[in-house]
């Protein structure tokens, strides 16, 4: 278990915003807890990418430890030209690559996760988009964030979904800053 300082960075240090990042962005789908070491690498060989890391407490050997575990298992994103792609599958890290079609829906997408960690929202993985209700946020720091309503109360729980992976990360929010999209 790595210590909160050995972790590594969850978006490419040279940047301050997955915006930033040039090149065409792609899904390294990797081999088993081989994305903190693999976005190490990357690091290593220059190459941009984003590893969304969520804040846990796990109990080993009965005490209690903080641990950052990525919100996407077996996933990291990075970006950058085929000899990038050619030196992160050289790594032995990874299964395969997924290219990415839709290149401004991703970053888009990425950008909504990266914002909701960034101002410290409790995201949970959330394994099964479910279809619903799709509304934007019109108020306060989330403001702009679009999600997919899963269950709607005095606190909505709406999904930030990363289409390629079909995976989404749920985020709690007050139910009246959400208006529905057409």
């Amino acid at each position: 278990m790595l210590k909160i300082a050995d972790n590594p960075p969850m978006l490419a240090p040279w940047a301050t915003a997955i915006e930033e990042l040039t090149g065409p962005w792609r899904v390294a789908h990797t081999r088993s807890r081989c994305e903190k070491v693999l976005a190490w690498e990357l690091l290593h060989y220059g190459i941009g990418y984003f590893l969304p890391l969520i804040d846990k407490i796990a109990l080993t050997g009965g005490k209690k430890r903080r641990v950052f575990l990525p919100l996407f298992p077996s996933y990291i994103f990075f970006c950058g030209n085929e000899e990038d792609r050619y030196k992160a599958m050289t790594t032995n890290r990874l299964c395969q690559t997924i290219e990415v079609i839709d290149q401004k829906k991703l970053i888009r997408e990425l950008s909504a996760i990266e914002k909701a960690l960034v101002e410290r929202a409790i995201l949970h993985p959330y394994p099964h988009v479910v279809e619903g209700q799709r509304c934007r946020i019109v108020a306060g720091v989330f403001k702009g964030l679009e999600g997919v309503v899963v269950e709607r109360g005095e606190m909505a729980k709406i999904l930030l979904k990363v289409s390629i992976l079909g995976q989404a990360a749920m985020m709690e929010i007050e139910a009246d800053l959400l208006e529905p999209i057409e």
